[in-house]
């Protein structure tokens, strides 16, 4: 998708915990894009989460999620903390990042997980077993058992009883896995499907739907696997992945085990997509803060975040492609945040990492 005007219009939501932080340093890179005249874009800085609750006791406003819809693309650093943790789940931080999730559409989760050779390692698993791991999770956002009802707390037997459900229409993932077929035919063109259908009647629909669409795509290879097993070949043989879809909560954990794959979570960004190709881009790290406020956050996935956005919701390849380079590139001569630096290597601050990738950047643009 392309700007609405020759003008991008982004909204910045920094968040809480070390958002802030990793948020600027995304963008003094976008900061330098604009000012080499390589991008046009008007930036509007708002609240969300934790930090929207502290000004106006909400998680996210009306007026932020209209400024929200009216942008062309998001920016989102982190939403949550332990501040916030004894309010009703309703009022939580992360009722907002939903809201948005819902209210935009935002139904399709991508999450690549690449191990640059730099980083090689800095993995958790041996080097032969990631070196040149390049795999894509697509999380279906917006149904599961994050959004679907009934759900609640309530009183049964004379104790609490909780519970949750897993529900998906046909037309849900039908969307998701068009958009995962389409994607996996742009790459390896193989295609995961992972489910749990020999315990879950939604994976039993979700697999049959998949099944259906794939004579559409006679060009990608579909395969199905259970999730417990998919987490146990993700942590034994990752290259074995090209494309991996599954459903919202299995999409959840089986990425942050991907990102452990890749040297840390602080390298993974992500982008939630619209029918449209409207985008939220956001770090898949969440808040941290345990280190939030000591500048030593690694930016690289918010960084990553930027290149995300130029590729699906601008179709700036070239813009993407410089800023991927730069952060490689950066890798290749040594720097280091603390989430990746091994023994005897110097551990760059916040700020000083983003310098690193500009210093590349400015050569390439």
């Amino acid at each position: 998708m392309a700007s609405k005007s020759n003008t991008a219009q982004i909204l910045l939501l920094p968040g809480d915990g070390l958002g802030p932080e990793v948020c600027n340093e995304a963008m003094r890179v976008l900061d330098a894009l604009r000012e080499a005249g390589k991008f046009a874009c008007v930036i509007e800085t708002d609240l969300v989460g934790g930090a929207s609750i502290e000004a106006s006791g909400e998680p996210l406003t009306d007026t932020v999620l209209a400024r929200a819809q009216a942008s062309d693309a998001v920016i989102l650093g982190a939403v949550g903390g332990p501040r916030w943790d004894s309010l009703p789940p309703t009022q939580r931080p992360e009722k907002g990042l939903l809201q948005l999730r819902s209210e935009l559409g935002l139904y399709a989760n991508l999450r690549p997980a690449i191990l640059y050779p730099a980083l090689a390692a800095s993995s958790s698993l041996k080097a032969d077993l990631v070196a040149g791991m390049d795999l894509l999770i697509i999380r279906e956002l917006t149904g599961g058992a994050y959004f679907s009802a009934p759900r609640g707390i309530k009183q049964q037997s004379g104790q609490r009883y909780g519970y949750n459900t897993i529900g998906y229409s046909e037309e849900e993932i039908e969307r998701i896995l068009h958009t995962a077929f389409a994607l996996a035919a742009k790459r390896d063109k193989r295609l995961c499907s992972v489910d749990k259908a020999n315990v879950l009647e939604v994976s039993v629909l979700w697999r049959e739907v998949a099944q259906r669409l794939s004579r559409e795509y006679p060009q990608v290879e579909l395969s199905h696997m259970y999730v417990d097993n998919a987490a146990m070949q993700l942590a034994k043989q990752p290259k074995q992945f090209d494309v991996i879809v599954t459903e919202n909560m299995f999409g959840d954990i089986l990425s942050d085990l991907a990102a452990m794959l890749t040297g840390s979570i602080g390298m993974l960004p992500s982008a939630s997509l619209n029918a449209s190709g409207f985008g939220m881009y956001e770090p898949v790290h969440g808040s941290a803060p345990d280190i939030a406020g000591r500048g030593v956050a690694n930016p690289l996935a918010t960084i990553l975040c930027l290149a995300m956005m130029m590729h699906y919701t601008f179709a700036r390849a070239d813009l993407a492609a410089a800023i991927n380079s730069s952060v490689c590139s950066a890798l290749e001569r040594g720097a280091r945040c603390m989430d990746i630096a091994r023994s005897g290597e110097t551990a760059l601050s916040t700020s000083e990492m983003g310098d690193a990738v500009l210093s590349e950047l400015g050569s390439l643009i």
